[in-house]
């Protein structure tokens, strides 16, 4: 934060703890915000907040005062979120306000003194927590001091204040007052299909990084009443349309689209969150799974979906049991509710799976990853069941999850990141893995809450590395064939035949990944969700800008700042920092370098030494991975809490990698490189038989009791 925001904050800072000590709920005359001014000050009264709530309401169709204990809707949190908003969008007018004081200001005001406080359900309250050993599943109370951070429904954090044209919600312009160019137009200019490899790097890097990404985070929605789901906007006439439509229009020379008349491509603004206790400030998104790294992809986010996918015997999730018969172990349970959600099933009695993310059936990455979780998840519930045999079916449940948890943050941290930030960034940001001892830096200041710019641009990196189609291979390594990706997504049905499990978890071991660059697939730059009557589908490049801009993500010369860059005046600053090709088609699409969207520019980034992405992703990730890590109080290596592991059982997790995990819970894969992430190597990285010692598998008897 630059000095002067640091002055305006403590400023307002200081007059809000005035301003709160003298009023009372029922002095409606009295301040609710002062902001000092170079010759007068502002007095933001908590009777102008009710008015401007009042007329908001008019303008959103809130209803009337909902019950505080009831659960609200994804649509009536959008509603409400929309109200506080427009509330915050009327304050902003009638007191002339500078974009630091809706953003820092207004969120210091106590809602609970107003109107607001009739409508904000109980949800968004600060709750009561208690110490204990296991996660909840929502990752409330990780925090003791801020519970909702990091939580389900926790608005997405910022390390840049937001940069929205009215300083509240519209999405971002150009600097120079005209608007940015259509998304779809620095696409097709810049992230071209080159086809370009990583020479390292195995399929299992991006696909690990999607499983934990939905492990993350997931976006709220914005959803039609009538429908239940997002709206579409292209084939609707303007003033018929959803108020969260903003699709991407397409350019009339469209190299792609235009063979087929297209216009614009569907998008829809995030549905609008809500703070804890309904504060005001400008439009945020929140999260509608745990931040935390807690295998939620396994479990779920809530406590309704968790029990939905277990047995509630000797710990066990369920599965589908339809292969035993062959010798083969068990695939996910099948999709019954909603089987169509997320899925195009080629008749009623097929169904795609179930899991604890409902993306699990967008690829085959995902869905093989998924499956040998739960696979792990119920061996390392049966071999406790038989070691501690007094343990009753939640208790093994629930130390089964935690130690499931513990290994999806070893093999991050220590096969993933590595290769994605590489050892200098790993270093600054206190990522690398401890070999000996407990960590014990827990540290409650630290926020784990993921920033708006790790969640619609950095993480999004891997988008740059997935391949036109997806191979399999025998499990001696022999390739066998290849499926194209805009064939496979939402259609995991490969699974169910043979040996395709195991053939799709060999290839990914031995197929290349893309490089971290500007070129992107067209497989998702112009099939992205294809629909096969029409031979196009959506393109993911400019979905992701357009989800930038949306969320109101300053530019990526305002990263290059925040992460210690010299801010480019002028387009020869950046001459370094893109290949000239690249740079040259920045200079055709956009007016200035203030105004480049930054998943574009993140990706193009020339890369760090030793790293796959450049200085600006990795300060983004290193900082986000850090207070995931620091932040997290039940981290698998933390000492002194009650979730703590003993010393024996962190070191035994500490050998896990996950080519042990995938010996364990293949079929009949026999031999794997030691880091699956990256090509075999007879010297650096040989291939090993499952059997041997090189290996080891997690020793449960240090659990026993």
């Amino acid at each position: 934060m630059k000095r002067s925001q640091q002055l305006i904050a403590l400023g307002l800072l200081v007059t809000l703890q005035c301003c709160v000590l003298t009023v009372r709920s029922d002095d409606n005359g009295k301040c609710a915000l002062l902001i000092p001014g170079a010759t007068t000050s502002t007095c933001i009264s908590y009777e102008a907040i009710n008015r401007a709530f009042n007329a908001a309401k008019e303008i959103t169709r809130l209803g009337g005062p909902q019950s505080k204990s009831k659960e609200l809707s994804d649509i009536e949190i959008d509603v409400l979120g929309r109200t506080i908003v427009e509330t915050s969008r009327i304050l902003a007018k009638e007191f002339k306000l500078a974009p630091d004081a809706i953003h820092m200001g207004l969120p210091m005001i106590d809602t609970r003194h107003t109107v607001i406080n009739q409508y904000c359900p109980v949800k968004y309250q600060r709750p009561q927590c208690k110490v204990q050993r296991y996660r909840e599943p929502d990752g409330m109370c990780n925090n003791l001091e801020n519970p909702h951070w990091g939580a389900v429904m926790a608005p997405f954090r910022r390390l840049l204040p937001p940069n929205f044209q009215d300083g509240v919600s519209a999405p971002r312009i150009s600097v120079t007052g005209s608007e940015l160019p259509t998304a779809r137009l620095v696409s097709t200019l810049t992230h071209k299909d080159m086809g370009f490899h990583d020479h390292a790097v195995t399929i299992y890097l991006p696909a690990w990084g999607q499983l934990i990404d939905h492990d993350m985070a997931m976006g709220a929605e914005s959803k039609d009443p009538r429908t239940n789901s997002e709206p579409k906007c292209c084939n609707v006439p303007p003033n018929q349309r959803h108020q969260a439509c903003w699709p991407i229009d397409i350019p009339s020379a469209d190299p792609f689209y235009k063979l087929f008349r297209r216009t614009c491509l569907d998008f829809v603004r995030s549905g609008a969150g809500v703070r804890e206790q309904c504060k005001l400030g400008t439009r945020i998104a929140v999260n509608t799974v745990s931040a935390y790294l807690d295998a939620s992809f396994v479990y779920g986010s809530d406590l309704e979906t968790m029990n939905k996918l277990r047995v509630f015997k000797a710990g066990q999730l369920k599965s589908n049991a339809m292969n035993r018969h062959k010798g083969m172990k068990d695939l996910l349970p099948p999709q019954m509710e909603n089987p169509d959600a997320n899925c195009k099933r080629p008749s009623k009695d097929v169904h795609c799976f179930m899991a604890g993310d409902a993306r699990v059936n967008q690829q085959m990455m995902l869905v093989a990853l998924h499956t040998i979780l739960m696979r792990e998840h119920n061996r390392i519930a049966l071999e406790l069941s038989k070691i501690n045999s007094h343990w009753d079916d939640e208790r093994i449940f629930q130390e089964t999850r935690h130690i499931i948890a513990a290994i999806v943050q070893q093999i991050t941290y220590n096969e993933f990141l590595p290769m994605v930030l590489g050892k200098e960034v790993m270093e600054r940001y206190s990522l690398l893995g401890e070999r000996q001892g407990m960590l014990n830096k827990y540290n409650s200041k630290l926020e784990a809450t993921l920033p708006t710019a790790f969640f619609a641009a950095a993480f999004r990196f891997g988008h740059s590395l997935i391949p036109n189609a997806l191979e399999r291979w025998s499990t001696t390594h022999k390739f066998i064939g290849s499926r194209r990706l805009s064939d496979i997504i939402n259609k995991p049905f490969d699974v169910y035949t043979g040996n395709t499990c195991d053939e799709y978890l060999t290839g990914f071991m031995n197929q290349i990944s893309q490089a971290v660059d500007d070129s992107v697939s067209q497989e998702l730059t112009n099939h992205l969700f294809r629909d096969e009557t029409s031979g196009f589908g959506s393109d993911l490049a400019s979905l992701n800008i357009q989800r930038g801009r949306d969320h109101g993500v300053p530019s990526y010369n305002a990263y290059r700042e925040f992460c210690g860059l010299r801010r480019a005046r002028s387009w020869n600053d950046l001459a370094g920092a893109f290949t000239n090709e690249t740079l040259h088609m920045y200079m055709q699409a956009y007016k200035t370098p203030d105004d480049l969207d930054l998943w574009s520019a993140g990706v193009s980034e020339r890369p760090l030494p030793g790293s796959m992405v450049g200085p600006v992703f990795g300060c983004i990730m290193g900082e986000t991975f850090k207070n995931l890590r620091l932040g997290d109080r039940f981290w698998f290596e933390n000492a002194g809490q009650p979730s703590s592991f003993t010393q024996e059982q962190v070191n035994e997790i500490r050998k896990v990698k996950l080519s042990r995990v995938i010996c364990d819970n293949s079929d009949h894969i026999e031999t794997v490189q030691v880091y699956v992430m990256v090509l075999p190597d007879s010297e650096i990285n040989p291939r090993v038989a499952c059997k041997s010692g090189i290996l080891p598998r997690i020793n449960l008897s240090k659990w026993k009791e």
